[in-house]
């Protein structure tokens, strides 16, 4: 049964990144038009309003019952933060530099799973998150390349992402996986409700609505 929740658990995580370079490609060309704040708010209604739309028929009230409401805020603020350092970072950079730098997140989850999580690393995997890290390092600073500030917001976002995957494993067991994935659309939408008014502008053309519903639907599947 564990063998089969681990490889459950991998299938999901390969998903999800493989939802991720079609949002950021979404993010960067609405962004050339829109306001982060804008599309951040979109981002989250979308992803709000799709979870209800899975979630709510089966759970009903019961969607919402945490003990842990902390926590899941908590949480939320977490993948908020990240967001937004990353959707400001693609204003600035290429996708594939953005992306590149993002791979330091596993780095930083391995690191953290040791004394937060407790949980055990072994040499091999060390090992290999360590390759990884280095070659993120250098596509942040190769040789004789000019250093963008937009980069620190990429590493922030790693950062910001890495702690949010701890706080979702600590979650796992104590909430139900609707609950969590509701309470991360509720808290976005609610919060990056407070600034899209000041920064909001009518979509100029139908298909820029199409890509902020696919930021919705995306980031909600990832």
């Amino acid at each position: 049964m564990a063998a089969n929740n681990t490889a459950r658990g991998i299938a999901y995580m390969c998903l999800a990144v493989g939802l991720f370079p079609f949002l950021n490609a979404a993010v960067k060309v609405l962004g050339e038009t829109y306001a982060v704040q804008q599309v951040l708010w979109l981002r989250y209604l979308g992803h709000f309003v799709l979870m209800l739309v899975i979630f709510l028929p089966f759970h009903g009230a019961k969607l919402f019952k945490t003990q842990n409401l902390g926590a899941q805020l908590l949480r939320s603020l977490l993948l908020l933060g990240s967001t937004t350092c990353y959707f400001t970072a693609l204003n600035y950079l290429p996708l594939t530099t953005a992306a590149s730098i993002s791979f330091t997140s596993p780095f930083i989850v391995t690191a953290l799973s040791v004394p937060l999580l407790g949980e055990r690393v072994g040499p091999r995997r060390w090992t290999a998150v360590a390759i990884g890290f280095i070659g993120a390092l250098i596509i942040i600073r190769p040789a004789g390349a000019a250093f963008h500030g937009a980069e620190l917001f990429v590493v922030a976002s790693a950062t910001f992402y890495s702690f949010y995957q701890i706080m979702t494993r600590r979650l796992a067991g104590r909430d139900s996986p609707a609950t969590t994935i509701i309470y991360t659309a509720v808290f976005g939408a609610i919060l990056t409700s407070f600034v899209a008014p000041f920064h909001w502008q009518m979509p100029v053309v139908q298909t820029d609505w199409l890509l902020f519903a696919a930021t919705g639907v995306v980031g909600g599947g990832g």
